[in-house]
């Protein structure tokens, strides 16, 4: 069974760094896009940034010049690197990406990422 797994979470002053990992476990076909989402407390899960298998990416306007995501070289990798975090960054962050089949879709099991002094 084909998992997403993501890495790299923690707490973070305000300003600082962080970079989030997810790989995707198991035998499949490479993903012809990949994301990442986060859930604010007490919000609704959004859009945080996806790219394709050519590299094409794409950001939510909150996010734009901060964070970076990037496929890595392993199959079905994705990274977010974020810098200039600020507390309205805090949130749950998931790995998310489209399945093969129609309507299907694969989901991390999240990573806490708390922005604070």
């Amino acid at each position: 069974q084909v998992q997403l797994v993501e890495s790299g979470g923690g707490l973070v002053q305000p300003g600082g760094s962080l970079r989030l990992s997810c790989a995707a476990s198991g035998s499949i076909a490479s993903f012809n896009r990949m994301g990442w989402y986060r859930q604010p407390p007490g919000k609704q899960r959004e859009l945080v940034a996806t790219i394709t298998s050519g590299g094409s990416t794409n950001y939510a306007d909150s996010v734009k010049g901060r964070f970076t995501i990037s496929r890595g070289n392993a199959k079905n990798t994705v990274y977010l690197q974020m810098n200039s975090l600020k507390p309205e960054d805090t949130a749950v962050y998931y790995c998310h990406a489209p399945g093969h089949v129609p309507g299907y879709q694969y989901w991390g099991q999240g990573t806490q990422v708390t922005v604070s002094p």
